[in-house]
C-alpha cells in the first residue's frame, strides 16, 4: 500500500516546482490506522497473542476497568467486535491454525507469531463473523503493511486470504477430522466420558453460550419481560448476542443477577437454611452468596481478594441483600462456634466453562488440573473442620475433570471415615435427572439440557456433592 500524501507539502529549498517528499513510515502508519475497523483488528491480534503466547486471562484483558489499554482505548462498537473476534477465534483455533498451514506453501517462520495471529483474526472474520470478505482481506493487508514485523508478508497475507475465499468449502471439508481443542483437553474428556459424549461436548463448546439469570422471584414473569425461557434449573435463559446486561430491565432495580444455570445448583443442594449459620468460602463475586441469603441463611462470606470482595458487596447492594463479609483465605478461616452449612465452591481449572470462556483450554494445562486438585483437597479438609456435627458441607467447582471432583471426594472420604455423601435425589430435580450420578453426586456438562435451538441448550460443566458427618 502506498503512503497517503494528504499531509503538508514539503518542497526542496530553492526548487519551488520540485515534488513533495514521500510521507515518513511513521506518518503512513498513523494515516493507515485511521481506516475504520483497523484499530479493532490490531487490538484483537495483540490480545490473541497475549492469550496464546502469554497465557493471559481473556476476562482480565477485556475487563472494563483494568483491561488491556489498547482494548480500553477503543469505542464500544469496536470493543464488541474485538470480543466477537476473540471468542470465535479461540473456539475454532485448532482448525484455523491447520488452515494456515494448509494455505501456505512453506511453513511460516518460527518467530512469526504476530503474523500467525494476524491471519487467525482475518480467517475468523471470513469464516465465523458477518464481515464482508473483501473488507477482511483489505484490513488484514493494511494491518500487515503498517507493522514493521509483517510488512514483508503483506502479499502473503493477501494471497492466503484470497485462496481461502476461493477454496473455503473444499478446505474446510478436508479438515473435518481436526480435533477441535488441544490434545490435553480432549484427552481428559476421553478419559472420563464415553466417545459419543465427548463428541457432543465438543460440538456444544463451539456454540456461543446463552445468558442465564438467577431471579429473586417470579422467574416466569421475568422470562416473559426479557424474552427468555425458564429452564429446568429455574434460571431465566436468554439467547446470546442481546443488549448489554446493564441495559436489561430489572438490572438497576436488583431483580436478578447473571449466573450460569449450572453455577446456580450447588447453593440449592442444602437442606432448609432458615435461620442457620452459613459460611460461603471463596464467595466472590457473590451469586451463590445471594442464593444462600434468599434461602434464609445467616451468611458469612469469605474471600481472600479485597477487589473481589468489593465486587461482591457491590453486587449484594444492587440486589438489596446483605451478608457479613470477611477478607480471609479459606484455608485460614477459624470459627469456634461452627457453621450449620458450609459452601466451598473451590477455585479450579475451569474446564467446565470453556463454552463461556474459550481461552481456558489455551491458558491452562493438565499440570494446572493436578495442582489445583491438590489445593482443593486442602481447602476441603479445612472446610470440614468448620461444620457442626450433623451439618452439611457442599463442595463444588466448575471443572469437568474427575480429578477435581469424584476422585478428590473419594480420597477425602477414605481419609475421613466419619464423613459420608448425602445423596442428591433425582426425583427432586425434574428435568435434571441425567445430572445425578449413581452415588448421588451432581455432574453437569455442556451437552446436557438439550434444546432444538443449540444456542439455548447446555450447561457449564460443574461437579457438586453434599457431605455430612455425625
Amino acid at each position: 500500500m502506498s503512503a497517503d500524501r494528504s499531509g503538508s507539502h514539503s518542497r526542496s529549498k530553492g526548487s519551488p516546482g520540485s515534488r513533495r517528499k514521500p510521507a515518513s513510515a511513521a506518518q503512513g502508519r498513523r494515516e493507515a490506522v485511521t481506516k475504520p475497523g483497523l484499530e479493532a483488528r490490531i487490538a484483537a491480534t495483540r490480545l490473541l497473542g497475549a492469550v496464546i503466547d502469554g497465557r493471559a486471562s481473556l476476562d482480565g484483558l477485556l475487563d472494563r476497568k483494568g483491561g488491556n489499554p489498547h482494548f480500553l482505548a477503543l469505542s464500544e462498537p469496536d470493543r464488541q467486535l474485538v470480543r466477537a473476534i476473540l471468542a470465535a477465534a479461540l473456539r475454532h483455533l485448532t482448525v484455523l491454525e491447520a488452515l494456515i498451514d494448509r494455505l501456505t506453501d512453506k511453513p511460516l517462520p518460527e518467530g512469526a507469531r504476530s503474523l500467525r495471529h494476524l491471519l487467525v483474526v482475518a480467517l475468523t472474520q471470513i469464516l465465523h463473523l458477518d464481515v464482508a470478505d473483501h473488507a477482511a482481506v483489505d484490513l488484514a493487508v493494511s494491518q500487515a503493511q503498517i507493522d514493521p514485523r509483517n510488512k514483508r508478508f503483506a502479499s502473503l497475507v493477501n494471497a492466503v486470504l484470497r485462496r481461502l475465499i476461493r477454496e473455503r468449502e473444499t478446505l474446510l471439508s478436508d479438515l473435518d477430522a481436526v480435533s477441535p481443542f488441544p490434545d490435553w483437553y480432549m484427552g481428559r474428556l476421553a478419559a472420563s466420558h464415553a466417545p459419543a459424549t465427548v463428541d457432543a461436548i465438543a460440538r456444544a463448546l463451539k456454540v456461543p453460550a446463552p445468558l442465564d439469570l438467577s431471579v429473586k422471584s417470579d422467574a416466569a414473569g421475568w422470562a416473559e419481560r426479557l424474552g427468555g425461557t425458564v429452564i429446568a434449573t429455574g434460571s431465566v435463559r436468554l439467547p446470546p448476542g442481546g443488549p448489554p446486561v446493564p441495559e436489561l430491565a430489572g438490572f438497576e432495580t436488583g431483580e436478578w443477577w447473571v449466573q450460569d444455570a449450572a453455577a446456580s445448583l450447588p447453593a440449592r443442594l442444602f437442606s432448609d437454611l432458615s435461620g442457620k449459620r452459613v459460611a460461603d468460602l471463596c464467595a466472590a463475586p457473590g451469586g451463590k452468596t445471594a442464593q444462600l441469603i434468599l434461602q434464609g441463611g445467616v451468611v458469612t462470606a469469605f474471600d481472600q481478594s479485597a477487589s473481589r470482595l468489593q465486587r461482591l458487596e457491590d453486587n449484594l447492594a444492587r440486589l438489596g441483600l446483605s451478608a457479613h463479609v470477611v477478607r480471609a483465605r479459606a484455608q485460614e478461616v477459624v470459627d469456634e462456634e461452627g457453621f450449620d452449612a458450609v459452601l466451598l465452591d473451590a477455585p479450579c481449572s475451569s474446564t467446565g466453562t470453556v463454552r463461556r470462556h474459550p481461552d481456558v483450554v489455551w491458558t491452562k494445562s493438565f499440570t494446572d488440573v493436578e495442582t489445583l486438585a491438590r489445593v482443593q483437597r486442602q481447602l476441603l479438609d479445612h472446610a470440614a473442620r468448620l461444620v457442626r456435627p450433623g451439618g452439611e458441607l457442599v463442595f463444588s467447582n466448575c471443572s469437568l475433570d474427575p480429578l477435581e471432583g469424584e476422585e478428590l471426594v473419594a480420597g477425602f472420604l477414605a481419609d475421613h471415615p466419619a464423613w459420608r455423601i448425602k445423596p442428591i435425589l433425582p426425583a427432586n430435580w425434574p428435568g435434571l435427572e441425567e445430572t445425578i450420578t449413581g452415588k448421588g453426586e451432581m455432574r453437569t456438562h455442556p451437552a446436557q439440557l438439550a434444546h432444538e435451538d443449540e444456542r439455548l441448550a447446555g450447561l457449564d460443566g460443574f461437579y457438586a456433592v453434599v457431605l455430612t458427618h455425625s
